[in-house]
């Protein structure tokens, strides 16, 4: 395991989906310290400090262990997520109704038009 490398593919997700050390930390409930530590390669993290991580930055544990392509679709994700975090549970329902109602038009106009 090259935990240098691990480090710096969570560093780089991290900034990609516009969080500070401290906050991913606080998500993950360790230490800035030891995300410091972990971001630089210093310390070895262990599996549920990995999944935290992982889940806390809306990726696969893989993508953080391996040279996986990262695709706009992670960084939306974590985007999303961000956004999310800042709403009500209303503003949630709300946000689902419409997201809902989007999906069922771009599914039927995406049919309509593999008809035509």
């Amino acid at each position: 395991m090259n935990y240098y490398k691990i480090g710096q593919r969570i560093r780089k997700i991290r900034k990609a989906c516009n969080f500070s050390q401290e906050q991913l930390a606080e998500k993950v409930e360790i230490s800035v310290s030891h995300m410091s530590h972990i971001e630089t390669g210093n310390t070895k993290l262990s599996l549920s400090v990995l999944a935290s991580i992982a889940d806390a930055l809306c990726v696969q544990t893989d993508e953080l262990l391996y040279d996986v392509p990262r695709n706009s679709k992670t960084v939306l994700k974590g985007e999303l997520a961000e956004i999310l975090d800042s709403c009500s549970e209303r503003d949630m329902y709300i946000l689902m109704d419409v997201v809902k109602a989007v999906k069922v038009s771009l599914d039927k106009h995406r049919e309509t038009k593999l008809n035509e």
